[in-house]
């Protein structure tokens, strides 16, 4: 039954949010990289990025801009995250600056052991940063 429920909640978020990507602006509005490297030091923990990034108890944050939910080779994903990516979501911009609020609430099943970060201008700074790491 519980796993039902979080299939339906996170089938609804991913409409939701693909929807917000389809219809809203393709980006955040805009942040600061070097104040982003400052927000990434609650990250690295977990996550790595940049030339030498290997993937930790969190996936490498290289490339992360567009990329599918749940699809860097080598890293064991929550099942939330891989039906997320199967569903379609993408983390643009805007979905990465909703998700990193509150990732619990926003993908439910997911590994991520994070509160969040609740002030707008971190996050957009953030993905400002990541952003630095994700040009191909």
């Amino acid at each position: 039954m519980r796993q039902r429920t979080v299939r339906a909640c996170l089938a609804a978020i991913v409409s939701a949010f693909m929807a917000l990507g389809a219809s809203g602006p393709t980006r955040a509005q805009d942040g600061n990289a070097e104040e982003g490297a400052e927000v990434f030091k609650k990250c690295r923990a977990c996550h790595d990025v940049g030339p030498t990034a290997k993937n930790k108890v969190g996936p490498v944050l290289n490339g992360i801009i567009d990329r599918k939910a749940g699809t860097i080779e080598g890293f064991a994903y929550s099942e939330a995250n891989k039906a997320a990516g199967g569903k379609g979501l993408v983390w643009s911009e805007n979905v990465l600056l909703k998700y990193l609020e509150n990732p619990i609430a926003f993908m439910p099943g997911t590994k991520m052991a994070f509160a969040g970060l609740k002030d707008v201008q971190d996050r957009r700074d953030l993905i400002a940063y990541l952003k630095q790491y994700s040009k191909k």
